[in-house]
Parts: C-alpha cells; sequence; structure tokens
C-alpha cells in the first residue's frame, strides 16, 4: 500500500481532523482563499475552488465561513496576503517529502519547515530533487466494509476513474485530476462513506521503512501536518504492518 494513503486513511481512524477541527478550518479556509484569488470567485467556472468549497462542506464548515474566505480571495472584503510555497526534501531513509505550504510569511515558513525536517531526522532538497517521482491523481480510500467490491468498481469505473486497487482492509480507488470531483460526487450519491478522497500527489516507487525509523518518519509527518502553514504533505514512505496498526 502505498505511504500517502496509509497516512491519509490513519489520520481519519485516529480522528486527527476531528481532533484538531480548528486546524482543518484553518487549512480549508486558507484553500479557498487561494483557490479564488487564482480563478475567482464562480465555483462553476473554477474547479479547484469548487473542490475546496467541497472540502469545506465535508468537514461541515459554516456557509458564511466558505462566503468570506472566497471574498477575501476575491478581494471584496480584507485579509491577509497569503502566498504558497511548495518544499522538497528528504525523511529518514531517503524517503521523499513534498511539502506545500500556504503562508503570510515566506521567510518564517522556510525556516521553520528547515528546522522541523532537520529535528526529526530529514533535511531540505533542492527544488525539483523530488518532484519527478509524484504525479497528481485523484484519490478516493474507502473501507472494505463500506462497499461491495464490483459494485463500487462498477460505479467508479463508469464515473472516469483510472484504476481500484485492493489494499488490505480497504479499496483504493485513483483517478485523473480532471474527472476527481465526478467520481467522488458518484461515491457520495451511493451513500459510500470514505476513509480519504482528495487530489494528491501519488508516487512511482516506495520506501518501506521498520523500526526506529519509520517512528521517526512518523513523528516527521505528524509535525509537518501540525505546522500552521503546511496545506499538504506528500511522502513515498511506506510502512510495516505492525507499524501502521500500532499508529491507529
Amino acid at each position: 500500500m502505498s505511504g500517502h494513503s496509509k497516512w491519509a486513511t490513519i489520520k481519519h481512524k485516529k480522528g486527527a481532523l476531528d481532533a484538531k477541527r480548528g486546524k482543518a478550518f484553518t487549512r480549508l479556509i486558507k484553500e479557498v482563499t487561494m483557490a479564488a484569488r487564482q480563478g475567482g470567485g464562480d465555483p462553476d467556472g473554477n474547479p479547484r475552488l469548487r473542490t475546496a468549497i467541497l472540502a469545506a462542506k465535508a468537514e461541515n464548515m459554516p456557509a458564511d465561513n466558505i462566503k468570506r474566505a472566497i471574498q477575501r480571495g476575491t478581494g471584496e472584503i480584507p485579509g491577509l496576503t497569503y502566498e504558497e510555497i511548495s518544499f522538497e526534501g528528504y525523511g529518514p531513509g531517503g524517503v521523499a517529502l513534498i511539502v506545500d505550504c500556504t503562508t503570510d510569511n515566506r521567510n518564517r515558513a522556510v525556516s521553520e519547515i528547515r528546522h522541523t525536517l532537520s529535528k526529526n531526522g530529514g533535511n531540505l532538497g533542492e527544488p525539483n530533487s523530488v518532484r519527478f517521482m509524484f504525479s497528481k491523481k485523484g484519490l478516493i480510500v474507502v473501507d472494505k466494509a463500506a462497499a461491495d467490491e464490483e459494485k463500487l468498481m462498477a460505479l467508479a469505473l463508469d464515473a472516469g476513474a483510472d484504476d481500484m486497487s485492493d489494499e488490505g482492509d480497504s479499496w483504493e480507488i485513483t483517478t485523473d485530476p480532471s474527472v476527481y470531483e465526478t467520481v467522488a460526487q458518484a461515491v457520495r450519491d451511493a451513500k459510500i462513506e470514505t476513509l480519504a478522497s482528495e487530489i494528491t500527489m501519488v508516487a512511482s516507487t516506495y520506501t518501506k521503512l521498520e523500526g526506529a525509523p519509520a517512528a521517526q518518519m512518523m513523528r516527521l509527518l505528524e509535525a509537518l501536518e501540525d505546522h500552521d502553514d503546511v496545506q499538504n504533505v506528500y511522502s513515498n514512505f511506506d510502512m510495516d504492518e505492525e507499524l501502521e496498526e500500532a499508529a491507529r
């Protein structure tokens, strides 16, 4: 199983987003604001904004919060000026990392991300040092208990998904980003609960870590996720089953 999908699934099973609802809201508001700033405030003509709004609604964000975030993005109301920065680097054992940030202070973000990596056995890399190992994909993870394999596969493929794979205790649906929203909506319309549903970066190869390096990598991922400026963390980290069970 891919390291990213495992990490996404573990976060959901641990209730991390519920435990940090304020953090989740902050992250989603930044994404809505940036999407509106870059592509305008009409979700019908702005796929990134449409996806961000769906994610915000999935976390039960109030409609007024979403509206204000859009208005800040379009400049209708004042707010902080954010910029997007993407870092590339390495974790324990040479695991590849991409860290996407949205920040109002570039220098602070660079310093703090570098410190977080070095403190947890990693280091920053040069631009494009690891990005070539990843491709953007839609990812939908469904617990096996939530859906019949044949029905889910037929639904996903009919909606335009690329593939559905068996990942132990879950099904993993991958899509081209252009049809992710259509496939995700089809899954929602079928009343199938998901463990994770997002546009993400999927690695072409994975690095297996076990024991202490794997535990250190988990701590690094958690530290990055906890940073206020971090929007997304992608890696090609794969873990042993014992550590996965311990993390849940």
